[in-house]
């Protein structure tokens, strides 16, 4: 059995938990530094995911495990 990411699963997981926390896109782009929010946008879209430090430091921010952010799907 092979194990991929379903990026778009985990997009909508991902703004969940970011609205679980009251947390807007804002927060999240000041919380990395970012200039611009494009990024966070992507991740929530799953047009693409986060490396493997910010899914750290937003499992921190989040208060949940790395592994609760991500949806897998089997093939």
């Amino acid at each position: 059995m092979v194990c991929g990411i379903d990026m778009e699963a985990t997009g909508k997981k991902l703004d969940n938990l970011r609205k679980e926390r009251n947390l807007s896109v804002k927060d999240i782009q000041n919380h990395f530094g970012f200039g611009t929010p494009q990024c966070v946008y992507k991740w929530m879209t799953g047009k693409s995911l986060p490396t493997i430090d910010n899914l750290v430091i937003l499992a921190d921010l989040y208060r949940c495990k790395v592994d609760d952010m991500l949806v897998r799907m089997e093939f």
